[in-house]
């Protein structure tokens, strides 16, 4: 089976800067695939060139197996995009512009789709409104029933719910999910970092045009698995030896004989020498809670180094 997508020693410049430097990247068909990185990465220059919006300087890159630079046609057919920005046509109502989307793409007969696509994302009683009367979340619906209406088997998502509403997003995602698991292939960026630890299986990082991690999300939460210890401590003060593990606080000490005091773990095997380190200073526990890893640990973490870390391909 072919991989949705491929890209293979991507090279993308623009003048002297180099946005992508030689990224190479399959995904496969079916994955919920989530590509993260800090603002200026490369990740819209990735899009751009996946989706047939910019040429690469080097490499190559195909979608379902059609290279979008000789065979463009095919490449944009298997592909729907949501952008990041808002652009639509002022003189089209909803269901005018679906429709005219819909013709680009040679589809006929679309017009139950569309209405479905219209219901599923809150639009159903908009079809008829002028695409400028909408509110900047309705047009950021009809972005993402334009990318749908060909009915892609391969749909790229960029900041699909930056500045939008919380019901949106939970008619978004409750959408989404169910066509990956009809087999479509999802690529997702965002900086919502909570939601691509829910959704996606498998995750890539930029940073500075390269590919700094790459693993599923369950294996980079279990490689930097840690997080922070918060404790409530009595009948001594924490020994020095952990000093270098104390996290900035607000809450203040209270009190001569207590303090809250929060560690931070790299690893849950740090949980025990820490633990004994405070039995021997003679301190008491009073209260203890474990905050585990998530996503925004591990993204920070790897941003922070300088090579990045081992890459997992599942």
């Amino acid at each position: 089976m072919k991989p949705a997508i491929e890209l293979s020693n991507v090279v993308k410049r623009y003048g002297r800067f180099e946005a992508l430097r030689g990224v190479s990247l399959s995904i496969g068909q079916g994955e919920f695939f989530g590509l993260l990185g800090p603002n200026g990465a490369g990740k819209t220059s990735l899009i751009s060139i996946i989706a047939g919006l910019s040429r690469a300087n080097e490499g190559r890159c195909e979608v379902m197996g059609h290279d979008v630079v000789s065979d463009f046609r095919q490449a944009r057919r298997m592909l729907g995009v949501v952008p990041q920005e808002l652009v639509f046509d002022p003189f089209f109502t909803v269901r005018e512009t679906l429709r005219l989307t819909a013709g680009y793409y040679g589809v006929r007969g679309a017009d139950p789709w569309i209405d479905e696509v219209l219901d599923r994302l809150g639009l159903a009683d908009k079809a008829n409104a002028n695409m400028r009367a909408l509110s900047g979340g309705m047009k950021r619906r009809v972005l993402v029933a334009q990318a749908l209406v060909h009915r892609p088997p391969v749909i790229v998502l960029d900041e699909p719910t930056a500045g939008v509403d919380v019901e949106l997003r939970r008619t978004l995602w409750e959408f989404v999910v169910q066509l990956n698991l009809a087999g479509h292939t999802i690529v997702l960026t965002t900086h919502y970092l909570e939601e691509a630890q829910e959704l996606c299986g498998r995750i890539a990082m930029l940073k500075a045009g390269r590919i700094v991690a790459l693993a599923a999300t369950s294996e980079l939460l279990r490689d930097f698995s840690g997080g922070r210890l918060s404790l409530k401590l009595s009948g001594a003060p924490m020994p020095g030896s952990l000093e270098p593990l104390r996290v900035p606080v607000t809450e203040e000490a209270r009190g001569t004989a207590s303090e809250r005091v929060v560690l931070k773990l790299e690893r849950y095997e740090s949980l025990e020498p820490v633990l004994a380190a405070l039995r021997e200073a003679g301190c008491r526990i009073e209260e203890m809670e474990l905050e585990h890893t998530d996503l925004e640990d591990v993204f920070v973490r790897v941003m922070q180094q300088e090579h990045g870390v081992s890459e997992r391909v599942q």
